[in-house]
Parts: structure tokens; sequence; C-alpha cells
């Protein structure tokens, strides 16, 4: 009898052990699951949510004294064909005065190591309206340190 009990008593202590352990390799191994995004999205599209949170949490009508407040996210190149711009459409997202509620960062697509297209939803919504449009930013990779270059409508 004793073998039985003892026999009964090893599978429920072998089943016990294997759970632990699919728990203990669930529990820590799911924080270290791969990052499958390249790292040119990762890296770029971190700017483009920076930029564009800074973006939404300011005033979205285009200044020369916005712009000067944003050109740490931009290149110069972007900076300067903006400097002479006479407008109060919001030329970071759709170059309109219909300023968006809400953004999020979508698809990305490299280019190149040193340039991304960033898929970017608009959102507006309200009593009488919901809607969602997407625009693509062009960031690219200048002295180790990405910038939003190019928004494409």
């Amino acid at each position: 009898m004793k073998t039985v009990v003892s026999g009964q008593w090893s599978v429920v202590s072998w089943w016990k052990q294997f759970c632990l352990l699919i728990f203990a390799f669930c529990f820590f191994g799911c924080g270290s699951m791969p990052n499958l995004e390249p790292r040119e999205c990762s890296e770029s599209g971190g700017v483009v949510k920076e930029f564009y949170s800074y973006h939404f949490g300011n005033e979205m009508k285009f200044s020369q004294e916005n712009l000067k407040l944003r050109e740490k996210f931009l290149t110069t190149e972007f900076v300067k064909s903006l400097q002479n711009l006479q407008t109060e459409n919001d030329v970071f997202t759709t170059n309109n005065t219909d300023f968006p509620k809400a953004f999020r960062v979508g698809k990305c697509e490299v280019v190149s190591p040193e340039k991304t297209n960033i898929e970017l939803v608009l959102f507006w919504r309200d009593d009488t309206r919901t809607e969602q449009k997407i625009i693509k930013v062009e960031v690219v990779k200048q002295s180790d340190k990405w910038l939003v270059s190019k928004i494409l409508n």
C-alpha cells in the first residue's frame, strides 16, 4: 500500500513541480519578450510620439513662435521650409484649422537605416462627429538623432 500512495504522491509532486516551472517560465519569460519591431522604427517612432505629444499638448495653430518651440524635434531643412510661412493651419497634421483631438502612432516603414515613414492616426470625436485620418511622418537620423523631416499628407 505504501508504494501506491508513494507512487501517487510522486505523480502529484511531479505535476506540482511541472506547474511551478511553467508558471515561473511565463512570469519571468514574458517580461523579456524580444521586440520584433526594427530598431529604426522603435527609435524614430519614439521621437514621433514625443513630438506629437508636445504638439497636441500645446497650441496647434501654426506661428513662428510655435515653430521655434518645436525646432528640437525637426530637421533644419524642415524648419527653414516653414520659416516664412504665414498661416494658422496646423502644418504638422492636416494643414488646415480643423485640429484633431488625439493621435496614435501607427505602422512604420524602414526606408533606409537613416530614414523611416511613420503612420500617424489622427482622431476627431465630439457630439456630432467621429472621424480618423492617417498621415505619414518622414523621420531621418542626423548626427545620431532622429528628427521629423516632412509631413506626407
